[in-house]
């Protein structure tokens, strides 16, 4: 397995997209250290189903990221995934959801790689992938928190991976459009009542209404994009924004 002997730390991991590149780095090999929240019993199983340790700190404060990057030793791969999200019009967009929302999406990111670079330099390799959205291409209206984050983290990518184009450690983002989650698919019911819908028209006509496919992402796929990433093949591939949208972007 390639990834023998390098450790990854996946933000956002108990759940969804982080845990999905969380597994399918753990398979090529890498000692993996989760972060995010959940029911204890759940974190523990996982905990144990992948060798991993846990660190379930708030990435909305940087001291305690600081103290997650310290107890989670040298790092080889760093995924900065752990996001959040909220709706509403820009004059009653809630400025402590503004706050949250960029600190998490953004300034998280921040931390974590100003924090893992000086040992992956020293190393002479490394791995940083950024979770961002299709949103950090283009833009939907009533999530001016979330578009801007992800704008953000895209540029933020682009200039780690200029800063350390010489030095083995390489910076990408990978921009999902709908992914099929728990979260997604317990959407689904509320809509169709909302909305006097058939599950097959929510689906087709409301979520997937921008993915030409018509099909959702599925996680693994997104794991398997980050297990790439890691490559030696793929020590030339940086400062990229890798669309995994079924098309929504291409539009």
């Amino acid at each position: 397995m390639f990834l023998d002997g390098k450790r990854a730390l996946v933000t956002g991991s108990t759940s969804g997209i982080g845990l999905a590149m969380a597994r399918s780095l753990r398979a090529e090999g890498a000692e993996v250290v989760l972060n995010g929240f959940g029911e204890e019993g759940e974190i523990a199983a996982l905990c144990d189903e992948l060798g991993a340790t846990h660190s379930g700190v708030n990435l909305l404060d940087p001291d305690e990221i600081e103290a997650m990057m310290e107890r989670a030793g040298p790092l080889d791969i760093l995924v900065n995934n752990a996001g959040m999200q909220f709706v509403s019009p820009v004059e009653d967009f809630p400025a402590d959801k503004w706050d949250a929302i960029i600190a998490l999406n953004l300034t998280a990111a921040f931390h974590t790689t100003r924090l893992a670079v000086p040992g992956m330099k020293e190393r002479g390799w490394g791995r940083i992938i950024n979770t961002a959205s299709a949103h950090s291409l283009t833009a939907s209206p009533f999530k001016s928190a979330y578009n801007a984050s992800k704008h953000g983290i895209a540029g933020f990518t682009k200039t780690i991976a200029l800063e350390l184009a010489q030095t083995g450690v390489t910076a990408n983002c990978i921009s999902p459009g709908y992914v099929w989650t728990p979260l997604i698919e317990g959407q689904i019911p509320d809509t169709m009542k909302a909305r006097g819908l058939s599950r097959e028209e929510v689906i087709n006509d409301v979520l997937l209404a921008k993915q030409p496919t018509k099909k959702f992402v599925q996680p693994e796929e997104i794991g398997a994009l980050a297990v790439f990433l890691c490559r030696e093949e793929a020590g030339n591939v940086t400062g990229a924004n890798w669309s995994i949208d079924g098309g929504w972007t291409a539009e």
